[in-house]
């Protein structure tokens, strides 16, 4: 059953609790909502019996590693939150900006280094994979920081910061340059009061495909578009293979991927939310433990006592 059909399903259900009055135990269990646990023994349990772990990653696994987010209050780049520059529309009106905005936070990751909730994760994977288990992990970040903590098995799915694609040819290709161009050496200082820097749209980011020379743009899911379809499919294949899910450092509340994990609980295998609070999610999951996810996840995904070591 696909996952799409599993929300289907959750639906009718949820209609149906809400509908036939409590005159079982069987109909009650659907009003009543059991509490995560926070016992690390049993989730180690768990983990250690786990074939193929899906970990889904949202900002606060960045956040210990000084990466801005650029959302929530104070959440500015000069006047402008990210919703007004990461959409289409933002890049049509003002593309000189959007790159200034852009680069910024690329120069500004070219500093910043996987901290130890990223590096735990690459880490079991590589462990892992030499007991014949599988970890995956699908992320919402553009940062690569779990590229270069040395995740192999990943989906970044709302694209990243150092790929282009360009608006000709559609090309999408890698790019770590620095500065990506030369007229945007220097630029996209955060202050408020610093002035745009209006370059010219022949001296942005250029395609380099032959005969091309078209203006490039990041490759990122922008505010108003749809993520990649092909990697929603094997976004989906993964999730219905798992047996154990984690929710690492997401607030849950952006979709598509704020529907993953509930849609793994209900076809009845365990979730585990590692965050600094609860989300809205947080009573649909098996497990939930509070704090940062540098602290919280290395000892989760340590070497349990029952693994064979390679």
């Amino acid at each position: 059953m696909s996952l799409f059909q599993i929300t289907t399903r959750r639906l009718v259900s949820q209609a149906y609790c809400g509908l036939k009055p409590a005159s079982s135990k069987k109909q009650r269990i659907c009003f009543e909502m059991t509490r995560p646990s926070s016992n690390m023994a049993d989730f180690r349990d768990v983990f250690a019996k786990a074939k193929h772990i899906a970990i889904i990653t949202g900002a606060g696994v960045s956040a210990e590693s000084g990466v801005p987010t650029f959302r929530g209050a104070g959440g500015f780049w000069r006047k402008w939150q990210a919703q007004e520059l990461a959409t289409p529309e933002a890049f049509a009106r003002n593309p000189s900006r959007v790159w200034e905005f852009y680069h910024y936070r690329r120069e500004v990751m070219l500093s910043k280094h996987p901290n130890p909730a990223h590096i735990a994760i690459a880490e079991c994977e590589a462990r892992l994979s030499k007991q014949g288990r599988s970890i995956v992990v699908i992320t919402q970040n553009i940062d690569e920081l779990h590229r270069k903590a040395g995740t192999k098995h990943l989906f970044e799915i709302h694209g990243s910061l150092f790929k282009t694609r360009c608006t000709a040819c559609g090309n999408v290709a890698a790019n770590h340059k620095s500065p990506i161009c030369p007229a945007l050496g220097g630029k996209g200082a955060p202050d408020p009061d610093t002035e745009d820097a209006r370059i010219p749209v022949e001296d942005l980011p250029r395609c380099q495909e032959e005969d091309c020379n078209g203006l490039l743009r990041p490759n990122i899911v922008w505010f108003g578009e749809t993520l990649d379809s092909d990697i929603l499919t094997e976004v989906e294949k993964e999730l219905e293979i798992c047996d154990l899910c984690l929710v690492v450092g997401t607030s849950s509340v952006v979709y598509p991927a704020a529907e993953f994990a509930p849609q793994v609980s209900d076809r009845g295998v365990p979730v585990a939310e590692f965050n600094m609070h609860t989300t809205p999610s947080t009573d649909k999951f098996r497990f939930h433990f509070s704090g940062p996810c540098g602290t919280t996840l290395p000892p989760a995904l340590a070497r349990h006592k029952t693994e064979i070591i390679v």
